[in-house]
């Protein structure tokens, strides 16, 4: 008999209570206390995390999805929607990090989003945003919006 894989959503009572994810702004300062402390988080390879939300958009925790390479990172829909299934989530918000320093979203990202949109559409799973995080500099932000830079639709 196969073994199934193992997942874990850490929930709030394992993670400080963070609020909501209303906003890109929110769920970059959660990634910042929470993702980038976590001792299975490698920030010189793209790591891609989820965080989990109920109806009323508070976060409830996250899970690491999948450990990529420096510029890329596999992802498949089920990766991201079986653990927020289990979790009995309302919606998600999908991050992940470029070590580049850089947040601008590639074409492969819009790309993942738009899949991602799409399943969400089908489970009932609001996709809520996809965050990217970079570096902070005086002339680009420490994080982008996928739906603040027009990539999702209604």
């Amino acid at each position: 008999m196969a073994k199934l894989g193992e997942f874990r959503v850490l929930t709030l009572r394992e993670t400080p209570a963070y609020g909501k994810a209303e906003t890109p702004d929110n769920a970059a300062d959660y990634w910042r206390k929470n993702i980038e402390t976590e001792p299975r988080h490698n920030g010189d390879v793209e790591t891609l995390v989820c965080l989990v939300l109920n109806t009323r958009r508070d976060i409830l925790g996250h899970f690491i999805v999948a450990t990529g390479l420096l510029d890329t990172i596999l992802c498949h829909p089920r990766e991201v929607f079986r653990p927020a299934i289990v979790a009995n989530a309302a919606s998600v918000v999908v991050m992940h990090n470029h070590p580049s320093g850089d947040a601008t979203p590639s074409e492969a990202d819009i790309k993942v989003t738009r899949d991602l949109i799409r399943a969400g559409q089908l489970l009932k799973i609001e996709l809520c945003d996809h965050v990217i995080m970079g570096t902070a500099t005086a002339d680009r932000p420490g994080h982008q919006s996928l739906r603040a830079l027009g990539y999702f639709w209604s």
